[in-house]
C-alpha cells in the first residue's frame, strides 16, 4: 500500500479502537459516578474530555509514526523540537475536539431531551470518539499547514456559540462583545477559556505557518550547507530576517491579545482588559497594512481580501461612532475577519510550499511513487526542518541529484 492508503487504513483502525474505549468509558461513568456529576453540564463535559482524550491519543500516535521519535540517527535538539511540536499540536487538538462535541452533545440534548438523550450518550459518545480517532489519525499521518488552520474556527465559533447560548444575561450585546465573559457564570467562563485558547492556538500555529515560510525560502548549497537565499540566487528577498521577524512578532501579538482579553475580565481589571481589547485593531490593522511588505511572496489576490478587510472594519466602526451600530457588532465583525485572514494566510503559505515541491518533482522527473514514499520517509527521519515540509532537507535533494546523475548516465 502507498503512504495515503496506509493512514487511511490506520484510521479505520482508529476509528474501531476510539468508539470502543469511548463508549465503554462514558458507560462506566454513567454507572459509577457520583451524583453531582450526574448534572447535564457535566456529562456533556465529561463525554467531551473522552472524545477529547481518544482524539488526541490517537494523534499523538500518528504524528510519532510519521516522525519517528525514536530514530537513533536524530540529534537530541531534534527530538527536543519534535516533543514540542507533539505537545503544542495536542493542545490544538484537544482542545477544538472538547468544545465541538461538548456544543454537539449540548445541541442535540436540547433537541431530543433529557430522557432520550441520556439513552443516546453512550452511542453517540462512541460515534464522536471514533470519527475523532480516524480523522486525527489520517491528519497526523498527512498534516499540513491547510488542515492545521482549519481547526482554528471550528472551537472558536463552538466555545464562543455555547456561551452565548447558556447565558443568562439575555442582554449582554448591548454594551459590548466582552461583556459576554464579564461574569463568573458557566458560560462567561466558557467564552473566557475559548478565547485564551484561542490566542494560545494562534500562537502555535504561528510558529508552524512561519516555519514552514522560512523552509520555502531557505536553499540547498554546493557544499550541503541549508542557508537563507542570497542576492546572487532568484528569488531574494532583501532584508528577509527582519521581515519575517517582525511578521512573526505581530502575529504572536495577535495571540497574545486573545489571551489577555480572556484572562482579565473588564469589571476587576478594568484597565488591563482595556489594553488588550484596543490594542488587538492596533496590531491588526500594522499587520494587514504592512502585510505586502512583510510577506512579498504571497498573492496580490490575498493582499486586496486584506485591505478590504481593513476597510469593512473601518466602515463598521465609524457606523458605530455615528451611533447607526454597536460595539459588539464591530467587535464580532473584527475577531471573525481576523480569524478568516489567518486561515488564509496559513493556506497561502502551505500552497507555496505544495507548489515549490510540484516544480520539484516535475524538474527531475520523479513518477516513481514507491521511490517518492521512501524519500517521504528519508526526510521524516531526518530531522531537518518541521514535520510539516516534506521536501525541503538535504536528504531529499541529495536523492533527487543522484537520481539525476543515474538518469543522465543512462542517457549518454
Amino acid at each position: 500500500m502507498k503512504r495515503h492508503q496506509r493512514a487511511e487504513s490506520a484510521g479505520l483502525i482508529s476509528f474501531f479502537c476510539c468508539a470502543v474505549v469511548g463508549g465503554a468509558a462514558i458507560m462506566a461513568y454513567l454507572r459509577w459516578a457520583p451524583a453531582i456529576w450526574q448534572l447535564s453540564q457535566r456529562r456533556f463535559m465529561a463525554a467531551g474530555a473522552l472524545v477529547g482524550a481518544c482524539g488526541v491519543v490517537s494523534f499523538v500516535i500518528g504524528y510519532t509514526h510519521r516522525i519517528r521519535m525514536l530514530n537513533d540517527h536524530v540529534m537530541w535538539v531534534v527530538h527536543l523540537r519534535r516533543a514540542f511540536e507533539i505537545v503544542a499540536l495536542s493542545f490544538v487538538y484537544a482542545v477544538t475536539l472538547f468544545l465541538t462535541s461538548y456544543t454537539l452533545f449540548w445541541v442535540l440534548n436540547s433537541m431530543m431531551g433529557k430522557v432520550v438523550f441520556e439513552m443516546y450518550l453512550p452511542a453517540l459518545t462512541a460515534t464522536f470518539a471514533g470519527v475523532c480517532g480516524y480523522l486525527t489519525f489520517v491528519q497526523a499521518e498527512l498534516m499540513n499547514a491547510k488542515t492545521l488552520a482549519s481547526l482554528l474556527p471550528f472551537f472558536v465559533i463552538a466555545g464562543v456559540g455555547t456561551a452565548c447560548s447558556t447565558t443568562n444575561d439575555p442582554h449582554w450585546f448591548r454594551n459590548n462583545f466582552s461583556e459576554l465573559g464579564d461574569r463568573t457564570t458557566f458560560a462567561a467562563s466558557m467564552f473566557n477559556i475559548t478565547l485564551v485558547f484561542g490566542g494560545l492556538s494562534i500562537i502555535i500555529i504561528t510558529y508552524f505557518a512561519i516555519s514552514e515560510l522560512i523552509a520555502t525560502y531557505q536553499v540547498i548549497r554546493p557544499n550541503g550547507s541549508i542557508g537563507i537565499r542570497t542576492p546572487q540566487v532568484s528569488y531574494h528577498i532583501p532584508r528577509f530576517k527582519v521581515r519575517i521577524t517582525l511578521l512573526s512578532i505581530l502575529l504572536t501579538l495577535s495571540g497574545i491579545a486573545f489571551i489577555g482579553i480572556g484572562t482579565f475580565r473588564y469589571t476587576p481589571h478594568p484597565i488591563l482588559h482595556n489594553v488588550f481589547a484596543r490594542g488587538m485593531p492596533c496590531v491588526m490593522f500594522a499587520l494587514l497594512i504592512a502585510l505586502p511588505w512583510l510577506a512579498p511572496q504571497l498573492s496580490r489576490a490575498f493582499f486586496v481580501i486584506s485591505d478590504i478587510a481593513i476597510l469593512v472594519c473601518v466602515i463598521a466602526g465609524v457606523a458605530w461612532l455615528q451611533g447607526e451600530n454597536t460595539l459588539t457588532n464591530v467587535e464580532a465583525l473584527a475577531a471573525m475577519l481576523f480569524l478568516g485572514w489567518f486561515i488564509g494566510f496559513s493556506r497561502q503559505i502551505a500552497a507555496i510550499e505544495a507548489d515549490r515541491i510540484q516544480q520539484q518533482l516535475i524538474a527531475h522527473e520523479v513518477v516513481n511513487t514507491d521511490k517518492l514514499d521512501s524519500l517521504f520517509s528519508d526526510e521524516e527521519s531526518s530531522g531537518f526542518s518541521t514535520v510539516l515540509t516534506d521536501t525541503n532537507s538535504p536528504v531529499f535533494a541529495a536523492q533527487l541529484n543522484e537520481n539525476g546523475q543515474h538518469r543522465q548516465i543512462t542517457r549518454d
